[in-house]
């Protein structure tokens, strides 16, 4: 690899030119388009909606905001912009704000190019470091953001307070040459907002009521909840009017685009994916989670329900999984059905509730919720139990399961191998022939998760019974589990066994 020059002499003597940072994303982002890359890696939705929009705005050098509900992948795309920066650029050594070694803006790097010509030593800053990102809140200050004077650097120095050496740049100043994103702009005062005028329209700052004026390049990128969310604050007007590109984000719109993203974002710490199998049924039903949530009349629609629900249930699933293993001494164990209990905490605290919702507390909507997504997507994989009781004239593809539950009933302990658990469930007649039947290419594995799947998805059909237990789950005839009072009845049974 060639040397870099180290000078500014042999910086001119490479023929290199220098260029602002918009027309800069704006080259590279011609260049990759043509190759036919894409714009980002890992954002999954956002083809024929989001992306064009962006490559527009950054094609005509506008300063965006990303305006979307929480959990919309906002900041990942700011951050990903970093991309279509040059891998390195030139800046002049020592100086605060990056400046460039033709186009100097700072005063002590002015005077040391006045000085020192053409042997002015530059150093190479690399992309990552031209971003620079804050996340919003009401305790920013202009000096934060601008800069103020350093009353230590003055008494230091003998300098006056206007003297342009006392000067503590803020964020924006050295974000010169680079990107700058704000996360949740709105949360921002107003009179902090305002400070935000001048170098979104002219491109310069003004510290406090010096003469000195910075004339700055610099890619300014925002993210917002919508307004009528955020209660907080609200993006002033005149600031609004100066953003050029405002480019709205939007959740997956298929099932199958939000499991992609759940599945690609959620961690597996190591040695974890050796001892957990986790079946497409399982990960469809956390997505449908969401799904629900997100139409749901408990849940605030104007707050949204954020990818990260998923993605934190889809983790604790695995989690809930790989326990079981360890405590089994078993080298490794398959998600059920009922193990999806252990994603409620995930969902708890992730939806806002409105007032309905806040009544019910958030634990029963959790439940609701989850049960919500069983019963949905039970329709899917099998015939529509409610649909049938229509249709009388039709046999009942489940009349050997429901009637192993007269009288009787099954319970599967979560502590329960997997082998265990499936000879529990092959006590039940017909109960796999049904799900040969339905799912006749399913595997080993998936035809056992889908013989759970039968027993709850009746159970939200109010077909049989079901009752959560200590360490178990319970399935029984219905009436049994509609004179049941609660817990209390629940112990009793089990401590009769």
């Amino acid at each position: 690899m060639p040397t870099r020059p180290r000078t500014l002499g042999e910086l001119k003597r490479t023929g290199y030119r220098s260029r602002s940072i918009k027309d800069e994303m704006r080259t590279n982002l011609i260049a990759r388009m043509r190759a036919g890359g894409p714009l980002f890696e890992g954002i999954h939705g956002y083809e024929d909606t989001v992306i064009p929009a962006l490559e527009r705005a950054v094609l005509a050098g506008h300063s965006i905001n990303l305006l979307g509900l929480r959990g919309q992948a906002k900041t990942r795309m700011a951050r990903s912009l970093v991309g279509l920066l040059d891998e390195f650029v030139p800046v002049v050594q020592g100086s605060e704000i990056n400046d460039d070694p033709f186009l100097p803006v700072s005063g002590q790097a002015r005077e040391l190019v006045a000085a020192m010509g053409e042997d002015t030593p530059i150093e190479w800053l690399h992309r990552d470091q031209r971003y620079t990102e804050k996340l919003a809140t009401p305790d920013v200050t202009v000096a934060d953001l601008i800069g103020d004077s350093d009353p230590i650097k003055a008494a230091n120095l003998g300098l006056d307070y206007s003297d342009e050496r006392v000067i503590h740049f803020g964020l924006v100043p050295r974000s010169h040459r680079g990107i700058f994103v704000i996360n949740e702009l709105p949360d921002l005062q107003p009179r902090i907002q305002v400070a935000l005028f001048n170098i979104l329209q002219e491109g310069d700052v003004q510290v406090r009521g010096f003469k000195l004026r910075l004339p700055l390049d610099i890619q300014f990128i925002f993210t917002a909840n919508p307004e009528d969310y955020t209660n907080r604050g609200a993006i002033i007007t005149p600031l609004k009017d100066r953003i050029q590109s405002q480019i709205l984000t939007h959740y997956p719109g298929s099932l199958d685009l939000g499991r992609r993203i759940t599945e690609q974002e959620a961690r597996s710490p190591e040695g974890q994916p050796d001892r957990v199998v986790v079946p497409d049924l399982l990960v469809e039903l956390i997505e449908r989670i969401a799904i629900e949530a997100r139409s749901s009349e408990y849940v605030d629609q104007k707050s949204g329900v954020s990818a990260r629900l998923t993605i934190s249930a889809l983790e604790s699933l695995r989690s809930a999984v790989e326990r079981r293993a360890i405590r089994s001494g078993a080298d490794r164990s398959v998600a059920r059905v009922a193990d999806l209990q252990a994603v409620l905490p995930a969902i708890v605290g992730k939806v806002e509730l409105v007032y309905e919702g806040e009544q019910e507390g958030p634990e029963k909507v959790a439940h609701h919720l989850l049960a919500l997504a069983v019963r949905n997507a039970f329709s899917a994989y099998y015939p529509d139990p409610g649909k049938l009781r229509k249709r009388k004239a039709v046999e009942d593809p489940y009349a050997d399961v429901i009637s192993f539950f007269d009288g009787g009933s099954l319970d599967l302990p979560d502590a329960a191998t997997d082998r265990e658990h499936a000879e529990a469930l092959s006590r039940i007649p017909g109960l796999f022939d049904l799900v040969n039947k339905e799912q006749p290419r399913s595997s080993p594995i998936d035809r056992v998760v889908q013989a759970e799947f039968v027993l709850h998805g009746l159970a939200e059909h109010s077909r049989i019974g079901r009752s959560a237990l200590a360490g178990a789950m319970r399935f029984t005839d219905l009436f049994r589990t509609m004179f049941a009072d609660g817990p209390d009845d629940a112990d009793e049974g089990e401590a009769d066994e």
